[in-house]
């Protein structure tokens, strides 16, 4: 049984691998996994009866299913972080008219779980739910500065190939550490400009990031200023009620 779970947990693990890819064959499966063809039709189908996995009509090709949506859904309404960020960062939000973001850290990634869309016609929308590497982006990188070197060696090892990449990134941490926010222009998205600042816990730990995003014409040195004080006042309010 536990090797059955293993393996099935393996098929999820390759569907969620690759944002980019529209689904996966059941030969593409079986290959990278180096299961027998008949196995992973034996696992494809108990997880599709769960509604874990799904089948495309048009490609026949592997998804993602359904039923993990309603289980993170479910798992983000029990989220104290979330339930106590949001009416902080609709008024953030209100105060700067620009879209706001919460993100929080997963091992080598992070994802964004709640997001207040900028009030004004034009603005920054980004998914709620897709895994960021820990070396991209302002959010990220505001998380990575208030880390254990431990863990963010470990992260920037897995993530930057070279030793004078993980160096150089280092010292834009020290940089980011001392500036209390983190900037990045076009990093994630071409056009676009997101400040963060770090939210921590009651242990000292990093529980997220606050962000605000913005298009990069809006960009001047008075919008940094203004931006990046209201980010981290905000996400000192966040910490302050979490405890940290």
């Amino acid at each position: 049984m536990t090797r059955s779970v293993n393996r099935a947990l393996e098929i999820v693990y390759l569907l969620l691998s690759d944002n980019s890819k529209k689904g996966w064959q059941i030969s593409e499966i079986a290959e990278n996994l180096k299961l027998p063809l008949s196995t992973t039709h034996r696992l494809i189908g108990t997880l599709i009866e769960h509604k874990l996995i799904t089948q495309s009509i048009d490609t026949k090709r592997y998804l993602i299913g359904p039923r993990w949506l309603e289980i993170g859904l479910l798992q983000l309404e029990k989220m104290d972080l979330r339930t106590i960020a949001r009416p902080i960062m609709e008024r953030l939000s209100y105060e700067v008219k620009e879209s706001v973001y919460l993100s929080i850290p997963d091992d080598y990634f992070s994802f964004p779980i709640e997001r207040i869309d900028s009030p004004m016609k034009v603005r920054i929308v980004e998914n709620l739910g897709e895994r960021i590497p820990m070396n991209i982006g302002a959010p990220n990188k505001v998380m990575l500065a208030h880390m254990a070197s431990s863990k963010v060696e470990e992260i920037l090892t897995k993530l930057l190939q070279t030793k004078e990449e993980r160096r150089e990134f280092l010292e834009a941490l020290k940089q980011i550490r001392s500036a209390g926010y983190s900037i990045s222009v076009a990093e994630k998205t071409e056009g676009t400009v997101s400040i963060a600042a770090v939210i921590k816990e009651f242990d000292n730990q990093v529980a997220g990031a606050i962000s605000i995003g913005l298009l990069s014409h809006d960009l001047s040195e008075k919008r940094v200023a203004e931006l990046s004080n209201a980010v981290i006042r905000c996400a000192d309010e966040i910490s302050a009620r979490l405890g940290g």
